[in-house]
């Protein structure tokens, strides 16, 4: 079916021909006309079939139509990440082109202060489309900046990640600020249970349009290695020999390993850029604009850009270790043979996951091909069946598992070296507690420590009153160290009575000599510190006062007699 023969916008014909978009794929065919209608829709659909138009021509189409209030939100649509956010807002800007009056915002987390008034003016002028993440679009409800009472459109894009990555009840709290007549609308990769019962609370009557549930195009050449975990690099360096460096995605199911993969493909002087939560969000745009651009060929990512994330022309996704669920494994090689284009989608599988790549064949009813591996790599493993049984919980709850220990540890690891060289109140408590349970298991044990450590602090001096029967060779260091002090003392001043005994069967007095407050200056006394006050040794200037009075005193008692006379 052509688009022409749906009733849409005339401005949004005009565009979609600019675009080359002819005819619909069958998501559109299906959804485009029941939006039109007003009715709430559920549309399940793989990956790259066209969701994203799917809703957004039929409600640009209502728009531009009129009826809506020009100061206010007409139309919310919430997305999982940032970079699908801005991607509906780039086809947003596409397909109204040739519209008036029709604006949008994207409101994500991540930005600086000039983008967040941004959001705050668009939200408060009354964009007709949002576009946003949950969260940060939350924090703007409970800031007052949001009103939600003429919102005519509620649309939630991929509804199972939003399920998966926690969002469940922003979106409830979302939906209970909504007026209800709002025209709600859900599309989905996947329906599982949680799907359709989150369709049974916010949809009304709606139109369930299902295709093809998580089956990847039949265009994608799928083909996987058996290999040992060293060989994997060694695989990617041959793939790229043969000049498959345009447009290629690499995933990794953990961050700290698509910074080594990254790292290892620098190395090797490929042109490749990363794609994980780690970086800023500005970081994220520039990375996603080189790829885009073609700046870049070879983006290594987590499952950050497995849903929704539209790409041309890319050729080819390596999945650097395998998907424990059979729907990531679909979302990852979905990225390629988009829009009836073809692609391959190349797969290694070590020997932890052959029982999960296993799992995957079984899901797609098909086994796929096997490869040799290339020259000088060695031999690869046997493909044998496993029968390792599957935890209780799902995959998806044990790798969410894993990334908050890993971010867990992380986030310790930062604290120890930020701490490092400050001892903390736990640590002591911790070893007072070792203490008091070595207390408890014996009382001789304690003992002989608490009467070694105070021998320690005894030993060095023997002015405490107590006595102390040592041997030469037992003495300590300390306590030589003050004999000898003690004995130069007595050089130096003679007067001094000496209070320490030069041999150990000597004694020491209970109570230590009290020091004569001023010594007499000696003029051959020249070995005394510069930094005693030697002032006090000179005589005192009364004396000499007294002295000069005298001599004074001669001549005026004379002269004072010369005058009686």
């Amino acid at each position: 079916m052509n688009f022409e023969s749906l009733d849409l916008n005339d401005d949004i014909l005009d565009a979609l021909y600019d675009m080359r978009f002819e005819k619909c794929t069958p998501i559109q065919e299906n959804c485009i006309p029941e939006i039109l209608k007003g009715k709430d829709v559920l549309g399940v659909a793989q990956t790259g079939t066209g969701k994203t138009a799917a809703y957004l021509l039929p409600v640009l189409s209502k728009l531009a139509d009129g009826g809506y209030p020009e100061d206010a939100i007409n139309c919310l649509i919430m997305s999982p990440t940032r970079e699908l956010a801005q991607q509906i807002d780039q086809a947003i800007q596409g397909f109204s082109y040739y519209l008036n009056g029709v604006s949008c915002v994207a409101v994500y987390g991540g930005n600086d202060g000039n983008r967040y008034d941004q959001e705050l003016k668009s939200l408060s002028l009354g964009a007709d489309l949002v576009i946003a993440t949950p969260g940060r679009f939350i924090s703007h409800m409970s800031l007052g900046n949001v009103d939600l009472s003429k919102v005519s459109f509620f649309i939630l894009d991929e509804a199972d990640r939003m399920l998966d990555m926690g969002f469940s009840e922003d979106i409830m709290t979302i939906q209970k600020n909504l007026p209800k007549t709002c025209q709600t609308i859900m599309f989905s990769a996947t329906m599982p249970k949680k799907i359709e019962d989150l369709a049974q609370t916010l949809l009304t009557n709606p139109s369930v349009i299902k295709l093809a549930v998580s089956k990847p195009a039949e265009k994608i050449h799928q083909l996987a290695y058996v290999c040992h975990e060293t060989q994997k690099m060694g695989i990617i360096k041959d793939i790229f020999k043969a000049g498959n460096l345009q447009r290629v995605i690499i995933f990794s199911g953990s961050k700290q390993k698509v910074k080594q993969i990254a790292l290892s493909l620098n190395q090797k002087k490929i042109n490749c850029g990363q794609m994980h939560s780690d970086l800023a969000q500005a970081e994220r745009d520039e990375m996603m604009f080189k790829f885009k651009s073609g700046q870049i060929d070879v983006l290594v990512a987590t499952d950050i850009l497995a849903r929704g994330i539209d790409i041309d022309d890319i050729a080819m996704v390596i999945n650097y270790d395998v998907p424990h669920d059979a729907e990531d494994y679909v979302h990852r090689i979905g990225r390629t043979a988009r829009a009836d284009r073809k692609g391959s989608a190349i797969t290694f599988v070590n020997e932890d996951d052959i029982y999960y790549f296993q799992q995957i064949e079984k899901f797609l009813e098909k086994e796929v091909e096997k490869a040799e591996l290339p020259e000088g790599l060695g031999e690869g493993l046997d493909y044998v069946s496993r029968n390792k049984e599957r935890r209780k919980t799902s995959a998806k709850s044990r790798r969410r598992k894993d990334r908050d220990q890993q971010s867990h540890k992380d986030k310790k690891v930062r604290n120890n070296r930020r701490n490092n060289n400050q001892p903390t109140a736990t640590n002591k408590t911790k070893k007072q507690d070792i203490k008091a349970e070595k207390v408890q298991e014996g009382k001789n044990e304690p003992a002989k420590s608490y009467k070694k450590n105070n021998n320690r602090k005894q030993r060095p001096t023997n002015f405490n009153g107590e006595v102390v029967e040592t041997t030469d060779k037992q003495t300590p260091k300390k306590s030589q160290n003050r004999v000898q002090k003690d004995n130069k003392d007595s050089k130096i001043d003679k007067k001094q009575p000496q209070t320490v005994a030069e041999t150990p069967n000597n004694k020491p007095k209970k109570k230590r000599p009290k020091k004569k407050k001023q010594p007499s200056f000696e003029a051959n006394d020249t070995q005394r510190s510069s930094k005693y006050d030697m002032s006090e040794y000179f005589p005192k200037p009364k004396k000499e006062e007294s002295r000069l009075k005298k001599l004074i005193k001669k001549p005026l008692k004379w002269l004072s007699n010369l005058g009686k006379k």
